[in-house]
C-alpha cells in the first residue's frame, strides 16, 4: 500500500515535470520566434538608417555643387546656417492695451 502510494506519487512529480518542461519549451520556441522578429527589424532598420545617411550624403554634394555653380556663375546668394540661429518664440496675438 505504502509502495504503491509512493510510486503515484513519483509518477505525478514524474508528469508535472514533463508539462513544465513541454511549457519551457513552448516558451523557448517563442521567445526564439520573438528574438528572430527583433533581428530582422534591427537589419532592417539598419539599412534604412544607410540608405538614408547614403540620401543625405547626395544631397549634401548636390548643395555644395549648386552652390558653388551659383557662385561661378556670379549669382548673388545668400545661405542661412539654420543651426547657428535659436528658435524664437513670437506672439502674433493681438496686443492688449492695459
Amino acid at each position: 500500500m505504502i509502495r504503491r502510494r509512493i510510486c503515484r506519487e513519483y509518477l505525478e512529480e514524474i508528469e508535472r515535470l514533463e508539462r513544465s518542461i513541454r511549457e519551457l519549451e513552448e516558451e523557448i520556441i517563442e521567445l526564439r520566434m520573438q528574438l528572430k522578429l527583433k533581428v530582422d527589424e534591427a537589419n532592417r532598420l539598419a539599412i534604412e538608417n544607410t540608405s538614408l545617411r547614403h540620401k543625405i550624403e547626395m544631397i549634401q554634394k548636390r548643395e555644395k555643387r549648386l552652390i558653388e555653380f551659383l557662385r561661378k556663375a556670379k549669382i548673388p546668394i545668400v545661405v542661412i546656417d539654420e543651426e547657428q540661429f535659436e528658435d524664437v518664440d513670437v506672439d502674433l496675438g493681438v496686443d492688449s492695451k492695459e
